[in-house]
């Protein structure tokens, strides 16, 4: 299929589910009632293809693996030949079994500079693994590599850095790091933070929050403390202030986070903020065990990392939400969705779901910065996801409240099902003034600190004062984190008007992999906020 047949059919798909309600922004459509498995992870590939996957042994999911691969054998602590994993194709919508042999709960990954997802730990005998999956369209499944860490890599965390090689950080027991592939570092690295923020036995330092700021350093976040760690030497260079109220913000009190658009990318000192929102308050999880479901925190924090003296400015959200999930959408807007009103993460430790998403507008005035959405059709609560997709949607899946797949006779059953959240810049009131892009096209290679030139359409009136171009790196999400989630609003000089409603702009691209790491990322251009679907490009 050529990219430009793929974009029409993800346009098709994109204006079947326009369902605009009047009452509140955005529109919800289910796209697969049966997606087979539940998504406890998600990546999206250069294919447009999907990869789920959730924990190896579930018990029976409700897709099962062709014939030439049913096994048992193969897969240890299963008795059946269901499928763990999928590949969903966005605009096929369907999915595809897959085949995992080792336990992928609660592990990490991301894509490297190739376009490949590097899937890195879980449980038991896959703490140590490194499985791989190409964005191939001829039947590719995954493929393992056995002790490729050097610790067990359980509820880890993970960051692309500007070599390429990716930094894990954390995990159950494991107050330490480590790099994949090995082409640099080779050793595992202490990190006494990770012990610090552990308390008492309630590992609220689990699924640190991670992302690589502008100089090159690390910033660490874990329970309510953050630090800035010089990975290379393996050297704190800050320690911030404890979010107020002290309250704890990863897993199991498990908040979320997201490194807020950079922009001024010419700037020698850009500035870089990450927002962290919900969680739950301190002893919330203990209690939850005994069925006692403590109000989640309904605060954010937000904090320039590269000030001089740092402080954390705090926000009220419109409800509570433990188990949100954070995704950046492309004209700048924060989308907080999924979670639950009470309670913690872990096995029925949660009621009260939150149906309504919220948008954060990070350029509004202090105190205007929340908008609630349209509600969800299904409670996503514990291992419940979402990504966003090339065509602006953001898919939403997941929700296994209990230990094994569990679709009766319970409150919150397991969710197969996958959905898709339409942002109101997708509303049809505007599609006249959704850009499409003409070129760069799609999978296109290019620089650092080069001219790129953008040509796009716009069928409406074009305010040329008010288009962007954006980088956003696709994500890796699980546990209510997505993992090196990234934009960039790239510096444009003038844009030329080339008649027949097609223009040019002139973008840099940006000057260095500590700003974006290399790989592929979406290309939007936005106008008055509504965004083109997006091409690939590579950057390396």
């Amino acid at each position: 299929m050529t990219s430009s047949s793929l974009i029409l059919c993800l346009l098709c798909l994109l204006s079947t589910s326009l369902n605009v309600a009047d009452a509140a922004g955005g529109s919800w459509k289910q796209v697969l009632a049966k997606g087979g498995v539940s998504a406890m992870h998600m990546q999206l590939l250069t294919n447009d293809r999907v990869i789920i996957f959730d924990r190896q042994d579930f018990g029976q999911s409700q897709i099962m693996l062709p014939k030439s691969k049913c096994d048992p054998a193969k897969v240890p602590g299963t008795t059946d030949c269901s499928a763990h994993s999928v590949e969903y194709n966005v605009a096929a919508n369907t999915v595809r079994p897959l085949m995992i042999q080792t336990d992928v709960w609660c592990s990490s990954g991301s894509v490297d500079p190739s376009g490949r997802l590097i899937q890195t730990g879980g449980n038991g005998a896959g703490s140590k693994v490194v499985r791989t999956m190409q964005p191939c369209t001829n039947g590719c499944d995954w493929a393992e590599t056995p002790g490729a860490l050097l610790a067990q890599r359980w509820y880890a965390s993970v960051q692309i850095l500007p070599s390429g090689e990716e930094i894990i950080i954390g995990g159950r027991a494991q107050f330490n790091f480590e790099f994949y592939p090995k082409n640099t570092f080779n050793g595992l690295y202490s990190l006494p933070f990770l012990s610090d923020t552990n308390d008492q036995g309630i590992e609220n330092n689990l699924y640190p929050f991670t992302f690589l700021n502008t100089d090159d350093n690390m910033f660490i976040f874990a329970n309510n403390r953050a630090i800035l760690l010089d990975y290379k030497n393996n050297q704190v260079v800050k320690t911030y202030p404890t979010v107020p109220g002290g309250d704890p913000r990863s897993y199991p009190s498990t908040g979320s986070a997201a490194f807020l658009p950079l922009t001024n990318l010419e700037a020698d000192n850009i500035v870089t903020e990450v927002l962290v929102c919900g969680g739950a308050p301190i002893g919330s999880y203990v209690k939850s065990l005994r069925g006692n479901f403590v109000t989640a925190l309904n605060t954010c924090a937000r904090m320039k990392l590269n000030d001089a003296a740092p402080a954390w400015v705090v926000e009220t959200m419109p409800s509570a939400r433990v188990m949100g999930d954070m995704t950046l959408l492309p004209n700048g807007d924060v989308l907080i969705v999924n979670g639950a009103g009470k309670g913690a993460a872990g096995w029925e430790s949660a009621d009260a779901p939150v149906l309504a998403p919220v948008l954060y507008h990070p350029d509004n005035a202090l105190g205007s910065r929340f908008e609630t959405q349209n509600p969800a059709r299904a409670a996503r609560l514990y291992h419940s996801t979402a990504i966003l997709l090339r065509d602006g949607r953001v898919l939403v899946g997941g929700s296994n409240p209990h230990a094994h797949y569990n679709f009766t006779n319970v409150k919150f059953p397991t969710e197969v099902s996958l959905d898709t959240f339409s942002p109101s810049y997708l509303d049809a009131t505007v599609l006249n003034l959704r850009p499409a892009i003409d070129s760069p096209v799609s999978l296109a290679r290019v620089g650092y600190a080069k001219q790129l030139d953008v040509t796009f359409t716009i069928q409406g009136a074009a305010d040329l004062n008010r288009v962007e171009v954006v980088m956003m790196a696709p994500t890796f999400t699980t546990h209510s984190f997505s993992m090196n989630q990234r934009m960039l609003v790239l510096t444009k000089g003038t844009i030329l008007n080339l008649g027949n409603k097609t223009y040019r702009v002139p973008v840099t691209t940006p000057k260095s992999g500590v700003l974006a790491p290399p790989g592929y990322y979406f290309l939007f251009v936005v106008h008055q906020g509504v965004p083109s679907v997006a091409n690939w490009i590579h950057i390396q």
